[in-house]
């Protein structure tokens, strides 16, 4: 499907099932053929990103990911985008694999962020994975910005709403959910990130406020300007 964006989605499917929406809603068009063609493959194989990096095991499912790409690449798509934030771990190595560029959710927030809160405090909700890698850290970091991430209890809990709750298909923890943001909220942050996609369910189910920013949007949006189209609010 020459000019199609790619997506790598899967991890996990609800996310993947609210990304498409996200591009569906804020494309501006009248009619089908307006929207952005897109070949989304939902790898629901693709392994644990948190426990493999966490257990040194990454070498597999970075070959996995870029199988994934090439595929979407031999099939005449002209860029890529990934649908989970701890997966982006693997992202600049597969980059280089490729002819067709990486819409990078990573460094895309890190940019929006520095746009909307010049030398900001920026919390980071994220798995386990994704906070030991550091990813989000230093792109914030380079873009000017303080990341801050929770102490350990805290982690604890935000993993448990997306391991116990979002991925097991079941509604998020509200409690938990208040000792979570209570905890960002004291630590003065500007903004938090929902890096992982799990949380970006659980903003869509709780309509949460823009204090909550949701990298998956900011992805959606780059990927509907990347297409040449209209982002509509």
């Amino acid at each position: 499907m020459d000019g199609a964006i790619g997506i790598i989605g899967g991890m996990g499917p609800m996310a993947t099932e609210l990304f498409y929406k996200m591009v569906t809603t804020h494309t501006s068009a009248s009619y089908d053929q307006e929207h952005i063609r897109m070949i989304l493959l939902s790898d629901t194989s693709m392994p644990d990103r948190t426990a493999a990096i966490v257990n040194g095991e990454d070498e597999k499912l970075r070959e996995q990911m870029l199988q994934d790409a090439l595929f979407l690449q031999d099939s005449g798509c002209r860029a890529l985008a990934v649908t989970c934030n701890t997966a982006h771990f693997f992202m600049d190595s597969i980059e280089q694999a490729l002819d067709i560029p990486v819409i990078h959710m990573i460094r895309e927030t890190a940019f929006e962020m520095s746009s909307l809160y010049p030398q900001g405090k920026i919390g980071i909700m994220a798995t386990q994975g994704t906070i030991e890698t550091g990813l989000y850290q230093h792109a914030l970091s380079d873009c000017g910005l303080e990341p801050h991430i929770p102490k350990a209890s805290v982690q604890k809990e935000i993993m448990y709403q997306i391991y116990q709750r979002v991925k097991a298909g079941r509604f998020y923890d509200r409690q938990s959910w208040k000792r979570i943001e209570e905890d960002y909220r004291n630590a003065d942050c500007d903004c938090v990130l929902l890096a992982c996609t799990e949380l970006s369910v659980i903003k869509e189910q709780e309509h949460l406020n823009s204090w909550f920013a949701d990298p998956m949007e900011i992805l959606a949006k780059k990927v509907i300007l990347f297409a040449g189209k209209e982002y509509k609010e």
